[in-house]
């Protein structure tokens, strides 16, 4: 095994925002089949480290590729880009108007308790997910628009923090 290969390469898999997921996680299994540290417990020492490294290498690849922000990130890092850097606070003012609006539903279905706001907002927030995800991938598959993807990626990083907001909104109308 190669320490230099990305991501997808480790995998077998082309580099592009559109995944075949279930071919990810066959290739993981995969895998870890092959690295596991318990197969090397009867190895020499060298191994054994060499064999978690190659464990927590493979996992790493996986976790950062399932998710669709982070293999975004990845995708623009492959670029030079780092999509996160704390300096880049750049988003369309549309979409900041709409984050206003959101959290204002957020903060009135808590006042209100209505799980049934909550739920027209969940499928509101998984509605715009799912869009922003597709167009990431037309960015950065298609046309290959890495300053638009690299707020694409932004917008994703936000939506997925508000869908967890609203979970977390659930649980406090639980008790």
């Amino acid at each position: 095994m190669d320490f230099s290969q990305t991501h997808f390469e480790l995998f077998g898999l082309p580099a592009t925002y559109a995944l075949d997921r279930e071919r990810l996680d066959a290739a993981y299994r995969e895998l870890q089949n092959t690295v596991h540290p318990d197969r090397f417990a009867a190895q020499p020492e060298a191994e054994q480290r060499l064999a978690m490294q190659w464990a927590t290498r493979v996992n790493e690849a996986y976790q950062m590729l399932k998710h669709p922000v982070n293999r975004g990130v990845y995708l623009l890092s492959l670029q030079g880009i780092d999509a996160l850097h704390a300096g880049n606070t750049r988003m369309a003012p549309a979409f900041l108007m709409q984050q206003m609006e959101w959290r204002e539903a957020i903060e009135n279905a808590r006042a209100q308790r209505s799980p049934d706001a909550l739920d027209a907002l969940t499928d509101d927030l998984r509605a715009v997910h799912r869009r922003i995800e597709t167009q990431l991938g037309d960015l950065l598959d298609g046309v290959r628009d890495y300053a638009a993807a690299t707020e694409a990626v932004r917008q994703l990083r936000f939506m997925d923090k508000l869908i967890a907001e609203v979970g977390d909104v659930y649980e406090e109308l639980e008790t």
